[in-house]
């Protein structure tokens, strides 16, 4: 318990881990639960049904489980899950999830957030991530793994950013962005492929090679999504060594409405 300030107000239904830390003046809920090693800064609230994770180091000022910004919700038990290892920045917003959807937003792992950023009901973060300052994800987001969002990036509801993408800053997306694309623009366009990011994670000669395929096909010879998907089937063969980066850009096309369609 010393490890709580003692101007912090903790429900008596909250479970904290005693290796877990909060600093001053902030407010811990009922359903609120923090696990080993993580670090509450001063003037946050945690509330709602929340699961922290072990070592998190969340910083002051941050609004962690409120209700989503939905007229809809009356109430419902929904959830905020947090994993392991998570860096939050100042002034962050995360809201628990919806009955309309999975009634759970979650964050994963080893992800770094920065200043200001916004998580709305339901969203899907998966690991490894960096969300620049202000970025801003409405409802029903899904990023994947190893994604990169520049500062002011706004995500419209029910996008897909697929693994290893990157946004540069003040990007707009109103459509799917598949994995390894580097996009900018309002609304975002793709640019290029994110190279560089796979040569830090240490992607071989031979999956490179791959991923500047699938880009060929997605945006250099004007084929349709359909067709595109088709030929980039084809480079299993060519590309053995890459068939799981090939199979996960298929699987992520393969679940893009024409609704939502994908940034090109």
């Amino acid at each position: 318990m010393s490890l709580i300030h003692p101007t912090a107000i903790i429900d008596k239904g909250a479970e904290i881990d005693s290796t877990a830390s909060i600093g001053p003046y902030s407010l811990i809920g009922p359903n609120v639960k923090i696990g080993a090693g993580t670090t509450v800064a001063g003037h946050c609230v945690i509330e709602g049904h929340t699961t922290i994770g072990t070592d998190n180091r969340i910083f002051q000022f941050n609004s962690i489980g409120a209700v989503p910004q939905d007229k809809k919700y009356n109430g419902e038990p929904c959830e905020l899950i947090i994993g392991d290892r998570n860096t939050v920045r100042e002034f962050c917003t995360f809201n628990i999830g919806s009955p309309g959807d999975k009634a759970v937003t979650r964050v994963g792992n080893d992800n770094w957030i920065m200043a200001y950023v916004h998580l709305a009901h339901d969203c899907q973060v998966g690991n490894h991530t960096i969300f620049a300052n202000n970025t801003q994800l409405a409802g029903h987001v899904v990023v994947e793994d190893w994604v990169i969002l520049g500062g002011f990036t706004v995500v419209h509801q029910f996008c897909r950013l697929g693994a290893h993408s990157f946004t540069a800053m003040n990007s707009l997306l109103f459509a799917d962005l598949p994995p390894f694309v580097m996009a900018q623009g309002q609304p975002a366009k793709a640019r290029s492929m994110n190279f560089e990011g796979l040569r830090r994670r240490g992607f071989s000669a031979d999956r490179i090679a791959a991923v500047k395929a699938l880009h060929k096909c997605l945006y250099r010879e004007d084929l349709t999504l359909q067709a595109a998907q088709i030929k980039m089937a084809t480079l299993l063969d060519s590309h053995p060594e890459a068939a799981d980066d090939i199979q996960m850009m298929l699987g992520f096309l393969a679940h893009t409405t024409a609704q939502r369609g994908i940034v090109r």
